[in-house]
């Protein structure tokens, strides 16, 4: 007789057949059968006995692993006001492909009392449906010895990332336990968070971590850990910037192992419900791409909006842009990229798509929700490294032979939810507008724009597919991607008929929008380099950072309906000129010239290198005010928050947000880090509206400051061009009365948050 364990349910609400749990899609609908494994977080030594069912529902496996069979229905969600550790999983979304989310939570009567067990989604396991095995993936530690050179830097690297937004949630810990810090191919999965002690930890204990490894650590690399180690522990090294950089050389001397192969496919179809195609894609639609021969392999999706009105021009219009920009980029020598500059050089190339979008707009008069826009995903393979850059709901797979996993993060409204810590991802996609965007490429200014921008190494062979929400609507990509591209990866099936498979599935099983999508196949051939690499520590190191200063505004423009955005140039940039032979004998004479026409000036006391003092302390009111920049800000000086920025237990100041400094800011002249006292202003400008469809983008608002102390402080090496836009001297103050007295509970309107 079989047991009721072995059974799930149908997601399908229309019909909730029971079926076994070796199938894969429903005997009677034939819907996809999904196999929700969770992770039970409790504090006792198992949740129960296997094969025992909990609540009517969730089949146990193992000690505390369990498997949803009624994966249709929602599990309860706890009132989060009473749980602040689950906030720093909702916090941490942005870094889902190695933190799992939570489910939901599970109440079990235990005699008189109530257990709460927290359940995590997507736990890293290792699932055998051939055999109907589960269990656990390897600890890092157990698996790092059987890894290839590259796989073992490539998962130090993965965790060098991983340091700072752990700390600032209090979990860093979770990076140093074996049992906690496991590994799914590739990729470093946790399994739970640890919470840190009374002190967090810090980098020399992470490299007590690392020295733990270097005796069974590749011939290659076990100098280079070893000297990694050594710098974390003795403080050579001191920033997780430094450390990324220093692995990231290390990488590069490695990928020259690693030979790559690339084809890209991509495919877009109106659908059966729309009248016209407002997608775009790059290549063109059923244009195979391979690299070699190629010089450069990159892929693109846009999914428009603005219907009939102009969706269709600005995805081609955000295409061509961005082509033209990474054309260039990628004439550069792999030996001679930065990783990121690259990163800041592809969100330029995405800010210039927005304002050329916008710009075409303003031309046109376009106001709210008539103004066209558009998302967009693109993939640039470069060497071993995959760069992933969007904006919107238009997402980006990476499927290997363990698992489909979602690089992206929607901008919407629920993604936005959780980030904030407000919600359960699965409760929060069914609010009402939970699919609202918050921000799309040409809806305002760039300044206002923040696109997403990350970076994943390859040691294996996989295929990226980036969509639009045609397809990934409803899970459809999690629930067909075993079946129809894991067969690329085992050499059955080659990707332009996939291509068209995926666009059928989205037409049959969807079929309520245009649907685009681009597969890019990645093979690898790797072998053991002969060479020892070498880690250079360097003498001292500042962290590169992007410069806001040419993309700063005023605060009264960001958020106004009726704002203008930067004119871009139709024209191509000037090339360079070489200057002519003949005007350097005349220029060396003009130079001299004018040094000894200062040398006297200087003999008569009315040299101009120094300004008077009492000019200085009293300009006229014609003077131009000085420029002003992090390097130089003084008591008093205005700074306007770009992201979500981390200060004292647990705390966050919202993007948005201005701030007056109290103290004098030098970066270049302190040697080390410091609290900067701060002072919340407010806001004079109004909250905008948020939209609740996708034809427009919620509009962004200032978030209210009474959420925040009216004095904290924050440390120095925060305090960076990606993280701050400075208020010039010559802006309007968008600042009024200090905050005193924040109530007891301010939530927050909504923002434009960046992911990451």
């Amino acid at each position: 007789m079989e047991n009721d364990a072995a059974t799930l349910y149908c997601p399908n609400e229309n019909c909730q057949a029971a079926n076994p749990l070796t199938h894969k899609f429903c005997q009677r609908c034939s819907t996809p059968l999904p196999k929700n494994y969770l992770w039970a977080v409790v504090d006792s030594p198992s949740v129960g006995s296997p094969g025992e069912i909990l609540a009517d529902r969730y089949l146990i496996l193992d000690k505390f692993l369990l498997l949803d069979t009624k994966p249709g229905l929602l599990a309860l969600t706890p009132e989060l006001d009473n749980l602040q550790p689950l906030k720093a999983y909702l916090r941490l979304i942005p870094y889902r492909l190695h933190v799992p989310q939570v489910y939901g939570v599970l109440f079990v009567a235990d005699g008189s009392s109530h257990r709460e067990i927290l359940l995590l989604e997507k736990p890293p396991l290792l699932v055998d449906d051939t055999i109907q095995q589960v269990h656990l993936g390897s600890e890092l530690t157990t698996a790092w010895r059987d890894a290839t050179s590259m796989r073992q830097l490539n998962w130090l690297w993965q965790i060098a990332h991983l340091w700072q937004p752990l700390v600032s949630e209090g979990v860093a810990s979770s990076l140093l336990d074996s049992d906690v810090l496991r590994v799914e191919g590739s990729l470093v999965r946790l399994l739970e968070l640890r919470f840190d002690s009374a002190t967090s930890p810090e980098l020399p204990q992470l490299g007590e971590f690392w020295q733990q490894l270097v005796s069974t650590a590749k011939p290659a690399i076990a100098e280079f850990v070893d000297r990694v180690s050594l710098a974390l522990i003795q403080g050579e090294i001191n920033s997780t910037d430094q450390l990324i950089g220093v692995l990231d050389r290390g990488l590069a001397g490695l990928g020259r192992s690693q030979t790559p192969t690339i084809q890209i496919i991509t495919k877009t179809d109106t659908g059966p419900s729309r009248q016209r195609n407002e997608d775009a894609c790059s290549p063109p639609s059923g244009t195979p791409v391979s690299k070699p021969p190629q010089p450069t392999a990159l892929a693109i999706v846009c999914d428009g909006i603005g219907g009939h009105e102009g969706g269709n021009v600005a995805s081609n219009l955000a295409i061509e842009t961005i082509q033209q920009q990474v054309q260039q980029l990628t004439k550069v020598p792999y030996d001679h990229i930065d990783p990121a500059m690259l990163l800041n050089d592809l969100d330029k190339a995405v800010a210039m798509a927005n304002d050329k979008i916008s710009q075409r707009n303003d031309s046109e008069n376009r106001q709210g929700r008539q103004r066209m826009g558009t998302t967009l995903v693109m993939a640039l393979p470069v060497a071993h490294e995959m760069y992933i850059t969007h904006v919107g709901d238009s997402r980006a797979y990476w499927i290997t032979r363990h698992g489909c996993y979602q690089v992206t993060l929607d901008d919407d409204v629920a993604s936005r939810e959780v980030r904030l810590g407000y919600a359960i991802y699965r409760e929060a996609v069914q609010q009402s507008a939970a699919g609202s965007l918050v921000q799309a490429l040409g809806m305002g200014s760039s300044t206002s724009l923040h696109p997403t921008s990350g970076r994943f190494m390859l040691d294996e062979d996989a295929v990226f597919l980036l969509t639009s929400d045609g397809l990934s609507d409803f899970d459809r990509v999690e629930e067909y991607w075993e079946t129809e591209i894991l067969p690329i990866l085992a050499g059955e099936a080659n990707i332009a008929t996939v291509a068209d498979r995926l666009v059928e599935i989205a037409n049959t099983k969807n079929g309520h929008d245009n649907v685009t999508v681009a597969l890019v196949h990645y093979q690898v051939q790797y072998w053991e380099p002969e060479i020892t690499i070498q880690a250079v520590i360097p003498q001292s190191y500042s962290a590169k950072t992007v410069d806001l200063a040419s993309r700063t505004t005023d605060a009264t423009v960001l958020g106004s309906p009726n704002h203008k955005t930067q004119v871009i140039p139709d024209t191509e940039p000037a090339k360079t000129r070489q200057f002519p032979l003949q005007w350097i004998v005349p220029l060396i004479f003009v130079v001299a010239a004018g040094f000894l026409g200062l040398f006297v000036r200087q003999l008569r006391g009315t040299s101009p290198i120094f300004s008077n003092p009492l000019q200085t302390q009293n300009p006229t009111s014609e003077a131009t005010p000085t420029p002003r920049s992090l390097d130089n800000l003084s008591p008093g000086s205005v700074i306007k928050t770009n992201k979500q920025i981390s200060f004292g237990n647990n705390q966050f100041i919202p993007p948005e947000t201005y701030l007056i400094l109290e103290k004098k800011l030098n970066p270049q002249s302190a040697p080390g880090n410091f609290l900067v006292p701060m002072r919340v202003c407010a806001d004079k400008s109004t909250p905008g509206s948020a939209n609740t469809n996708k034809s427009a983008v919620t509009t962004s608002v200032a978030p209210n400051p009474k959420a925040l102390p009216a004095k904290l402080s924050l440390d120095s090496s925060k305090i960076n061009p990606s993280s701050f836009s400075v208020l010039q001297p010559d802006a309007p103050n968008p600042c009024k009365a200090v905050i005193t007295q924040p109530p007891a509970t301010q939530s927050l309107p909504p923002v434009i948050s960046p992911t990451q």
